[in-house]
């Protein structure tokens, strides 16, 4: 009984395995083009991220004191310091890109600090800087700013804060909070990890069962007193190994590509640091979605008279399952409603996103890969019904 699905899986590894050309374009290759394409567009990126090293930042103030200008125009940072006589025109200079951050000091900051006593538990007099940090060379300006008033606060004693967390929620950052993206990892890998699984999937499934029906091979291993359901289970099991390998080659390439890819601004950063639990889950959500698209992708080829018509068909299914990706990139992290859970694909896309967040919750994991569980099986039924059919199998 088991001797069957057995050697049909060993068939369809050896079929796989022994054309070097397709391991290396299916398993080597995509990881390898991954790297190197993600490592180049990290270069551009970070020149993009980066100003010159000539850059002096355009500072608008608001009634700056003499103790200040003194020290700017000592030479201590490079700027160009412009009064602004208000500080709505400031922001608005500042978000038209006009200046590069907006200084605001309160009416008579130099006898304020002098007067100012950090024992007494009064507030102490505060700065406010205006910046936009979606801008590189605001954000760049901002850090300038800040570090020049930071180390002439330090000669005082702590006599003045500077955007001071007191000033009742006052939002300093002057950016459009639809420009902030979310994390890299939460938000574009759960896209590409399906992108990379149906990739594989699509390599090889179509030619092992409609490129078996194109040459008339499959006809030879129906009269075979091997299970029609064993067969079907056992290229499932096969095709979804080869496409898990494939997968985790574009995987690989992209995780080692991250630090290329993400411009170091000294803002945005990746943590790596997840345990054991968070890769455990993570291979259980590729395995059973491996799993799924495989069956998917083999119902469709079985459909099809030829390779090339499997892929005519594949097509619209791998742009659905693209823009279902897509969505972790306009979600606020991984969904608490149980029914979500059950939808395939987009289960798999919650679990990724939950993952790398931290908000996947144990049991919705269990309830995903059930459901996905449920639907391969339910594949594995239909393409075994398939297979029982000659007007399906011997269709040319």
């Amino acid at each position: 009984m088991k001797s069957g699905l057995w050697t049909i899986f060993r068939k369809e590894l050896a079929r796989f395995f022994g054309d070097k050309r397709m391991v290396v374009g299916t398993i080597l290759l995509p990881g390898l083009l991954i790297f190197v394409m993600y490592t180049f567009m990290g270069s551009a990126l970070t020149n993009q991220f980066t100003v010159d090293e000539d850059f002096i930042p355009k500072v608008g103030v608001v009634d700056l004191p003499d103790s200040l200008n003194q020290l700017a125009e000592g030479g201590a940072l490079p700027l160009e310091l412009v009064p602004v006589t208000d500080a709505e025109q400031g922001k608005a200079q500042v978000t038209g890109e006009e200046l590069d951050v907006l200084a605001v000091f309160p009416d008579g900051f130099d006898q304020a600090v002098a007067a100012y006593t950090p024992a007494s538990g009064e507030r102490a007099p505060a700065v406010a800087l205006y910046y936009c940090s979606a801008r590189t060379e605001s954000q760049t300006a901002y850090s300038m700013v800040a570090q020049l008033l930071d180390g002439y606060e330090s000669t005082l004693a702590n006599k003045f804060d500077v955007n001071s967390d007191q000033d009742g929620g006052e939002m300093y950052d002057l950016s459009n909070e639809d420009e902030a993206g979310a994390s890299f990892l939460s938000s574009l890998l759960p896209m590409l990890l399906l992108i990379f699984l149906f990739s594989g999937s699509m390599a090889v499934a179509p030619e092992s069962i409609a490129g078996e029906k194109e040459r008339g091979t499959i006809a030879t291993m129906l009269i075979t007193p091997v299970k029609r359901s064993h067969l079907a289970l056992g290229k499932i099991l096969a095709l979804s190994l080869i496409a898990l390998l494939s997968g985790l080659s574009s995987t690989l390439g992209t995780l080692l590509s991250i630090p290329n890819l993400i411009p170091d601004t000294g803002e945005v950063s990746i943590s790596l640091s997840y345990t054991p639990a968070h890769y455990a889950a993570l291979a259980v959500v590729v395995l059973v979605t491996v799993l799924l698209i495989v069956a998917c992708v083999s119902l469709l080829s079985a459909f099809a008279k030829t390779v090339k018509e499997a892929q005519t068909y594949v097509t619209p299914l791998m742009m659905v399952v693209m823009v279902v990706g897509m969505t972790a990139m306009f979600g606020d992290g991984a969904s608490t409603q149980v029914w979500v859970y059950l939808i395939p694909f987009y289960n798999s896309v919650q679990c990724i996103s939950g993952i790398f967040t931290g908000q996947l919750q144990p049991h919705l994991l269990a309830l995903a890969a059930a459901s996905n569980l449920c639907y391969t099986a339910l594949g594995v039924w239909v393409l075994t019904r398939m297979f029982h059919s000659e007007r399906v199998m011997f269709q040319r």
